[in-house]
Protein backbone atom coordinates (compact mmCIF):
# COMPACT_ATOMS: atom_id res chain seq x y z
CA UNK A 1 0.00 0.00 0.00
CA UNK A 2 1.22 3.42 -0.98
CA UNK A 3 0.25 5.17 2.12
CA UNK A 4 2.29 8.54 1.79
CA UNK A 5 0.17 8.77 -1.31
CA UNK A 6 -2.76 7.96 -0.24
CA UNK A 7 -2.24 10.06 2.86
CA UNK A 8 -1.21 13.11 0.79
CA UNK A 9 -4.24 12.85 -1.63
CA UNK A 10 -6.57 12.82 1.73
CA UNK A 11 -4.58 15.85 3.17
CA UNK A 12 -4.81 18.14 -0.19
CA UNK A 13 -9.00 17.47 0.19
CA UNK A 14 -8.85 18.64 3.70
CA UNK A 15 -6.44 22.00 2.54
CA UNK A 16 -8.38 22.45 -0.92
CA UNK A 17 -10.85 24.84 -1.20
CA UNK A 18 -13.82 22.50 -2.36
CA UNK A 19 -16.05 20.27 -0.93
CA UNK A 20 -16.14 16.49 -1.73
CA UNK A 21 -18.96 13.46 -1.10
CA UNK A 22 -17.06 10.59 -0.34
CA UNK A 23 -18.17 7.30 -1.64
CA UNK A 24 -19.75 4.88 1.43
CA UNK A 25 -17.70 1.45 1.03
CA UNK A 26 -17.82 -1.75 3.24
CA UNK A 27 -15.22 -4.40 1.72
CA UNK A 28 -13.12 -4.79 -1.40
CA UNK A 29 -15.05 -4.74 -3.88
CA UNK A 30 -17.01 -1.67 -3.30
CA UNK A 31 -13.77 0.55 -2.42
CA UNK A 32 -12.27 -0.70 -5.91
CA UNK A 33 -15.62 0.19 -7.48
CA UNK A 34 -15.62 3.95 -5.60
CA UNK A 35 -12.01 4.26 -7.03
CA UNK A 36 -12.73 3.49 -9.96
CA UNK A 37 -15.66 5.37 -10.43
CA UNK A 38 -13.48 8.47 -9.57
CA UNK A 39 -14.20 9.63 -5.78
CA UNK A 40 -11.58 11.65 -4.13
CA UNK A 41 -11.93 9.55 -0.43
CA UNK A 42 -14.01 6.73 0.55
CA UNK A 43 -15.95 6.73 3.86
CA UNK A 44 -16.07 3.42 6.10
CA UNK A 45 -19.02 4.35 9.34
CA UNK A 46 -18.99 2.55 12.31
CA UNK A 47 -22.54 1.96 11.35
CA UNK A 48 -21.63 -0.17 8.00
CA UNK A 49 -19.09 -1.85 9.75
CA UNK A 50 -20.97 -3.32 12.54
CA UNK A 51 -23.58 -4.34 9.97
CA UNK A 52 -20.74 -5.84 7.44
CA UNK A 53 -18.71 -7.67 10.30
CA UNK A 54 -21.26 -8.98 12.43
CA UNK A 55 -25.00 -8.18 10.72
CA UNK A 56 -25.87 -6.39 13.86
CA UNK A 57 -27.15 -2.68 14.12
CA UNK A 58 -24.93 0.61 15.64
CA UNK A 59 -24.52 -0.48 18.97
CA UNK A 60 -21.19 -0.64 19.62
CA UNK A 61 -20.98 -4.42 19.61
CA UNK A 62 -18.29 -4.57 17.30
CA UNK A 63 -14.67 -4.93 18.85
CA UNK A 64 -11.37 -2.17 17.34
CA UNK A 65 -9.82 -5.35 16.42
CA UNK A 66 -12.83 -6.47 14.11
CA UNK A 67 -13.19 -2.75 12.62
CA UNK A 68 -9.19 -2.50 11.96
CA UNK A 69 -9.33 -5.84 10.10
CA UNK A 70 -11.73 -5.23 7.65
CA UNK A 71 -10.42 -1.66 7.36
CA UNK A 72 -7.10 -3.34 6.07
CA UNK A 73 -8.73 -4.89 3.86
CA UNK A 74 -10.28 -2.27 2.30
CA UNK A 75 -7.07 -0.35 2.36
CA UNK A 76 -4.79 -3.40 0.85
CA UNK A 77 -7.72 -3.84 -2.17
CA UNK A 78 -7.56 -0.38 -3.90
CA UNK A 79 -5.75 3.15 -3.99
CA UNK A 80 -8.13 5.01 -2.13
CA UNK A 81 -8.19 7.40 0.63
CA UNK A 82 -10.30 5.71 3.12
CA UNK A 83 -11.37 7.61 6.05
CA UNK A 84 -13.03 5.99 9.34
CA UNK A 85 -15.58 6.81 12.05
CA UNK A 86 -13.66 5.25 15.00
CA UNK A 87 -17.09 5.86 17.17
CA UNK A 88 -15.51 6.29 20.66
CA UNK A 89 -11.86 4.79 20.24
CA UNK A 90 -13.58 1.76 21.94
CA UNK A 91 -12.91 2.94 25.61
CA UNK A 92 -11.06 6.08 27.73
CA UNK A 93 -8.38 8.10 26.23
CA UNK A 94 -5.62 5.66 26.85
CA UNK A 95 -7.92 2.98 24.21
CA UNK A 96 -8.32 5.88 21.69
CA UNK A 97 -4.59 6.18 21.71
CA UNK A 98 -4.28 2.24 20.86
CA UNK A 99 -7.35 2.64 18.32
CA UNK A 100 -5.14 5.58 16.40
CA UNK A 101 -1.83 3.09 16.55
CA UNK A 102 -4.17 0.04 15.06
CA UNK A 103 -6.19 1.71 12.44
CA UNK A 104 -2.80 3.91 11.16
CA UNK A 105 -1.17 0.02 10.87
CA UNK A 106 -4.50 -0.74 8.59
CA UNK A 107 -3.53 2.32 5.99
CA UNK A 108 -6.73 4.54 6.84
CA UNK A 109 -5.95 7.96 5.79
CA UNK A 110 -8.29 9.88 8.16
CA UNK A 111 -9.86 9.03 11.33
CA UNK A 112 -12.64 10.58 13.73
CA UNK A 113 -13.30 10.19 17.85
CA UNK A 114 -16.35 10.73 18.82
CA UNK A 115 -17.50 12.58 22.54
CA UNK A 116 -20.85 10.71 22.86
CA UNK A 117 -21.15 8.02 25.79
CA UNK A 118 -20.70 5.35 24.80
CA UNK A 119 -21.28 2.09 24.73
CA UNK A 120 -24.63 3.24 26.34
CA UNK A 121 -24.42 3.29 30.29
CA UNK A 122 -26.94 0.76 32.42
CA UNK A 123 -30.45 2.84 32.89
CA UNK A 124 -29.58 5.38 29.64
CA UNK A 125 -31.36 3.15 26.61
CA UNK A 126 -32.97 5.68 24.59
CA UNK A 127 -31.26 8.39 25.83
CA UNK A 128 -27.58 10.55 24.20
CA UNK A 129 -25.11 11.95 26.77
CA UNK A 130 -22.17 13.67 25.81
CA UNK A 131 -18.57 13.34 27.99
CA UNK A 132 -17.22 16.36 29.71
CA UNK A 133 -15.46 19.39 27.17
CA UNK A 134 -12.46 18.04 29.17
CA UNK A 135 -12.51 14.06 28.45
CA UNK A 136 -12.81 14.93 25.11
CA UNK A 137 -9.94 17.08 24.90
CA UNK A 138 -7.91 14.42 26.54
CA UNK A 139 -9.20 11.68 23.87
CA UNK A 140 -8.26 14.28 21.29
CA UNK A 141 -4.81 14.85 23.01
CA UNK A 142 -4.37 10.91 23.17
CA UNK A 143 -5.23 10.01 19.71
CA UNK A 144 -2.85 12.69 18.62
CA UNK A 145 -0.07 11.23 20.65
CA UNK A 146 -1.06 7.75 19.68
CA UNK A 147 0.10 9.08 15.57
CA UNK A 148 3.20 7.91 14.25
CA UNK A 149 2.62 8.94 10.82
CA UNK A 150 1.70 12.85 11.07
CA UNK A 151 0.36 12.66 7.71
CA UNK A 152 -2.60 10.88 9.21
CA UNK A 153 -5.44 13.11 9.76
CA UNK A 154 -7.55 13.34 12.79
CA UNK A 155 -11.02 14.34 13.32
CA UNK A 156 -12.95 15.52 16.93
CA UNK A 157 -16.40 14.52 16.09
CA UNK A 158 -19.55 15.33 18.11
CA UNK A 159 -22.59 15.67 17.99
CA UNK A 160 -23.57 18.09 20.55
CA UNK A 161 -25.84 20.16 18.30
CA UNK A 162 -28.43 17.61 18.76
CA UNK A 163 -28.08 17.36 22.58
CA UNK A 164 -26.82 20.30 23.94
CA UNK A 165 -27.18 23.11 21.54
CA UNK A 166 -25.37 24.99 19.27
CA UNK A 167 -22.75 27.23 21.84
CA UNK A 168 -22.13 24.31 23.18
CA UNK A 169 -21.09 22.77 19.79
CA UNK A 170 -19.04 25.74 18.86
CA UNK A 171 -17.16 25.17 22.23
CA UNK A 172 -16.75 21.84 22.11
CA UNK A 173 -15.57 22.26 18.06
CA UNK A 174 -12.92 24.89 19.47
CA UNK A 175 -11.54 22.88 22.32
CA UNK A 176 -10.94 19.91 19.83
CA UNK A 177 -9.41 22.17 17.50
CA UNK A 178 -6.99 23.79 20.01
CA UNK A 179 -6.39 20.25 21.42
CA UNK A 180 -4.24 19.99 18.26
CA UNK A 181 -7.05 18.06 15.90
CA UNK A 182 -6.81 17.76 12.06
CA UNK A 183 -10.75 19.21 11.17
CA UNK A 184 -13.33 18.51 13.16
CA UNK A 185 -16.78 16.42 12.45
CA UNK A 186 -20.06 17.61 13.08
CA UNK A 187 -23.26 15.21 13.37
CA UNK A 188 -26.92 16.76 13.57
CA UNK A 189 -26.52 20.06 12.06
CA UNK A 190 -29.82 20.78 9.89
CA UNK A 191 -29.70 24.04 9.06
CA UNK A 192 -28.11 26.73 6.63
CA UNK A 193 -28.03 29.30 10.03
CA UNK A 194 -26.66 26.60 12.12
CA UNK A 195 -23.86 25.95 9.93
CA UNK A 196 -23.56 29.94 9.11
CA UNK A 197 -23.24 30.37 12.99
CA UNK A 198 -20.20 27.76 13.62
CA UNK A 199 -18.45 29.01 10.62
CA UNK A 200 -18.64 32.31 11.78
CA UNK A 201 -17.34 31.27 15.10
CA UNK A 202 -13.22 30.85 13.25
CA UNK A 203 -12.80 27.08 14.59
CA UNK A 204 -9.38 27.45 12.51
CA UNK A 205 -9.60 23.95 10.93
CA UNK A 206 -11.41 22.51 8.42
CA UNK A 207 -14.72 21.29 9.08
CA UNK A 208 -16.73 17.46 8.15
CA UNK A 209 -20.51 17.19 8.11
CA UNK A 210 -22.46 13.99 8.45
CA UNK A 211 -25.44 13.36 6.53
CA UNK A 212 -27.75 16.86 5.70
CA UNK A 213 -30.62 17.85 4.84
CA UNK A 214 -31.21 18.73 1.09
CA UNK A 215 -30.98 22.50 2.44
CA UNK A 216 -27.03 21.48 3.29
CA UNK A 217 -26.77 19.43 0.37
CA UNK A 218 -24.73 22.68 -1.92
CA UNK A 219 -21.44 22.12 -2.25
CA UNK A 220 -20.14 25.52 -2.92
CA UNK A 221 -21.74 26.29 0.08
CA UNK A 222 -20.46 23.85 1.79
CA UNK A 223 -17.06 24.73 0.86
CA UNK A 224 -17.76 28.34 1.31
CA UNK A 225 -18.46 27.52 4.65
CA UNK A 226 -15.15 25.76 5.64
CA UNK A 227 -16.64 21.88 4.91
CA UNK A 228 -14.18 19.97 3.58
CA UNK A 229 -16.11 16.06 3.57
CA UNK A 230 -19.69 15.96 3.54
CA UNK A 231 -21.14 12.74 4.00
CA UNK A 232 -24.25 11.65 1.44
CA UNK A 233 -25.19 8.89 4.12
CA UNK A 234 -24.43 4.71 3.66
CA UNK A 235 -27.00 3.84 0.47
CA UNK A 236 -24.71 1.18 -1.20
CA UNK A 237 -24.39 -1.18 1.12
CA UNK A 238 -28.30 -0.64 1.58
CA UNK A 239 -29.04 -1.12 -1.83
CA UNK A 240 -26.45 -4.11 -1.76
CA UNK A 241 -28.20 -5.71 0.89
CA UNK A 242 -31.97 -5.23 -1.32
CA UNK A 243 -29.84 -6.75 -4.07
CA UNK A 244 -29.27 -10.11 -2.56
CA UNK A 245 -32.42 -10.24 -0.67
CA UNK A 246 -34.18 -9.70 -4.22
CA UNK A 247 -31.99 -12.13 -5.68
CA UNK A 248 -32.38 -14.98 -3.30
CA UNK A 249 -35.84 -14.23 -3.10
CA UNK A 250 -36.39 -14.89 -6.97
CA UNK A 251 -34.46 -17.72 -6.80
CA UNK A 252 -36.19 -19.42 -3.88
CA UNK A 253 -39.05 -18.63 -5.92
CA UNK A 254 -37.96 -20.45 -8.68
CA UNK A 255 -36.76 -17.91 -10.97
CA UNK A 256 -34.10 -19.35 -13.25
CA UNK A 257 -30.82 -17.66 -12.77
CA UNK A 258 -30.60 -17.37 -16.42
CA UNK A 259 -33.83 -14.58 -16.04
CA UNK A 260 -32.50 -13.07 -12.76
CA UNK A 261 -32.97 -8.96 -13.04
CA UNK A 262 -29.74 -6.25 -11.58
CA UNK A 263 -26.63 -9.21 -11.85
CA UNK A 264 -23.35 -8.27 -12.66
CA UNK A 265 -22.05 -9.03 -15.63
CA UNK A 266 -19.13 -10.28 -16.59
CA UNK A 267 -17.07 -7.81 -17.53
CA UNK A 268 -18.04 -5.80 -14.80
CA UNK A 269 -17.21 -8.54 -11.99
CA UNK A 270 -13.67 -8.89 -14.05
CA UNK A 271 -12.82 -5.63 -13.43
CA UNK A 272 -13.50 -5.36 -9.94
CA UNK A 273 -11.64 -8.54 -9.20
CA UNK A 274 -8.49 -7.40 -11.12
CA UNK A 275 -9.03 -10.36 -13.55
CA UNK A 276 -6.56 -9.20 -15.80
CA UNK A 277 -3.87 -8.25 -13.22
CA UNK A 278 -4.11 -11.78 -11.58
CA UNK A 279 -3.89 -13.79 -15.37
CA UNK A 280 -0.50 -11.42 -16.02
CA UNK A 281 0.49 -12.57 -12.30
CA UNK A 282 -0.06 -16.40 -13.21
CA UNK A 283 1.96 -15.78 -16.41
CA UNK A 284 4.33 -14.73 -15.26
CA UNK A 285 5.00 -16.39 -11.88
CA UNK A 286 3.49 -19.91 -12.94
CA UNK A 287 4.95 -20.45 -16.56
Amino acid sequence: MNLAGRRARFRAVLEGGACVFPGSVFDPISARIAADLGFEIGMFAGSVASLTVLGAPDLIVLTLTEFAEQALRINRAADLPLMVDADHGYGNALNVKRTVEELETAGVCGLSIEDTLLPTPFGDVGRTRLISIEEGVGKMRAALAGRQDRALAIFGRTGAIAVAGLDETIDRARAYATAGVDAVFLTGVKQREQLDAIAAAHIGVPLMLGGVEPELSDRAYLASRGVRICLQGHQPFMAAVQAVYETLAALRGGTPPGELRGVAPGDLMRRVSRDADYKAWLQGFLV
